[in-house]
Order: structure tokens, then sequence, then C-alpha cells
């Protein structure tokens, strides 16, 4: 493995996209180690292992704003692995609430589809009128939850038990 990286052998390295590293630029998770007289952006292992924590994190389902957290922990050196754990934690918690709402989700589409009957005309699909407000599934879903945002199927549902 090389000790210099351009832009490109850093992607390919990785396996992610040149936009992607210039991206990261720009929100100041990643940074070249130098720059050649030439303007080409030149990085090194550590980049490469940055690069490559930020992709494994994001992986997990950390958002960047988490990765530079979880990165300013680890190069900083001022946290503990207590603060990483309690980072972990409500990751591990966001991500089984997230879970309790796609199972929700499932259902509700599943009874929507026991609903269906293919001969049906369109004016008569309990899937449509569902989606329009006038079916009795969909409005059973999300009874007693706070209300639905246009576009987000129960985005503002925080924690609703299955």
């Amino acid at each position: 493995m090389p000790s210099d990286f351009t832009i490109g052998q850093l992607a390919k390295a990785v396996g992610v996209n040149l936009q992607t590293i210039r991206f990261y630029e720009r929100v100041r998770l990643l940074k070249p180690l130098a720059r050649l007289p030439s303007g080409y952006r030149v990085y090194g292992k550590e980049e490469v292992q940055r690069l490559v924590f930020i992709k494994r994190a994001q992986t997990l389902g950390f958002t960047l704003k988490e990765v530079s957290d979880l990165l300013n922990l680890r190069v900083k050196g001022k946290g503990t692995c207590t603060d990483v754990k309690r980072k972990t934690e409500e990751k591990l918690r966001a991500v089984e609430t997230k879970i309790r709402q796609l199972r929700h989700i499932a259902r509700t589409l599943g009874q929507l589809l026991e609903a269906c009957d293919s001969g049906q005309t369109t004016d008569a699909c309990p899937v449509l009128k569902s989606l329009a407000g006038k079916g009795e599934i969909l409005q059973k879903a999300v009874s007693g939850s706070s209300k639905v945002s246009p576009g987000t199927p129960s985005s503002k549902t925080k924690a609703r038990k299955s």
C-alpha cells in the first residue's frame, strides 16, 4: 500500500466516490495531508484509516454528525470509552425504535394487501382509499399516535409499542 494517495487512489482504496471524499472535506470530516504545487490533494495512511472509520460508522447507522463526534473522541483523546458506549447505546435505541416503526408499517401494509381485491376498480381500492385518508386500516394504524406529516410515514411517532 503506498504511503501517499491522490484523491482517486484514496477513493479506489476505500471503495468510495471522488465526490464523497470532496463532500467529507467540505464538512470537515476529512482533510488532505497536503496539496502538491499542481493543486492535487495528497492523502496519507491516516486519512485512509479515517475514511474507513467514517464508512464503517455509517454502515452501523451513525449520522455524519455522530461520526464527527466519535472521531473527535478518538482523535483528541479527551473522552473515555464510557462516552463512546453512551453514544453507541443512543444509536442502538434509535435503531430499535426504527425497527419497531418499520414492523408497524409492515403490518399495516400487510393488512392493506389483505383488504385488496385485485378485481376492484381503483376507486374502490382500499390501499388508495387509506392513503387518501378515507380507509379504515390506515386510520386505525395511526390513531393514538402523533399526526403524520405528509410524505413521512409515522416519522413523528416516537418509540411506539408494537
